[in-house]
């Protein structure tokens, strides 16, 4: 069975993009996980509408190899909860696996940006700030204004009225994704040393929220 890691702030998350996307996936078997940054006495996290979700895992103790992706949701308090260390920590992680997916919907875009993997990358995300465009050109990545767009591995999408597709989206990248070719399988003695870089330069951090 595939299995999808969707992040969502302690508060605050969006609870649209949060849930229709988590319908989407377990519709179709695809299992998913939640992780957030922090979680209350009763293991949940808090949406922007005062609902509930619960949190299986802590961002510092998420192991990207139990996943084939992983996909930050957005809400008002996203870049507050979810844009430090520990999400960075992943985000490089998740890139460096062969096969993964990834992505963000509505202003986690700019939590992929601050992480440093949009080089040359096709994005979008909110932007009812108008600061997207110079966020993404910063870092080298090119923004795109369409509600959802698929770069290779990484998935975008603006907001809460593109959820559907974004939804869509991950599930044909999930059944489309090659298979692993032998000179993948080398790299993979690599990864072993890199995560350890990574680990260095984005220590985990224990939050208390």
């Amino acid at each position: 069975m595939k299995k999808i890691l969707l992040v969502i702030a302690s508060k605050g998350f969006q609870p649209i993009e949060y849930g229709v996307t988590r319908e989407i996936l377990e519709a179709e078997d695809i299992k998913v996980e939640t992780a957030s940054n922090a979680k209350d006495s009763l293991g949940n996290a808090i949406s922007s509408d005062n609902k509930p979700a619960h949190v299986d895992y802590l961002l510092q103790d998420v192991n990207v190899d139990h996943y084939d992706g992983l996909f930050i949701i957005g809400g008002q308090d996203a870049m507050e909860h979810l844009d430090n260390d520990n999400m960075y920590r992943l985000i490089h992680e998740v890139d460096r696996r062969f096969n993964k997916i990834y992505g963000a919907i509505c202003i986690s875009t700019r939590i992929l940006a601050n992480a440093g993997v949009l080089e040359d990358r096709n994005v979008t995300g909110w932007d009812n700030d108008k600061k997207l465009a110079l966020i993404l050109k910063d870092v080298g990545a090119n923004y795109v204004k369409a509600g959802v767009v698929v770069d290779d591995n990484i998935i975008t999408a603006t907001g809460p009225d593109e959820v559907q597709d974004f939804g869509q989206a991950i599930l044909k990248a999930l059944y489309t994704r090659q298979p692993e070719t032998a000179e993948d399988a080398e790299h993979k003695e690599a990864i072993g040393e890199t995560d350890e870089l990574i680990k260095r330069n984005f220590p985990r951090e224990d939050i208390e929220d």
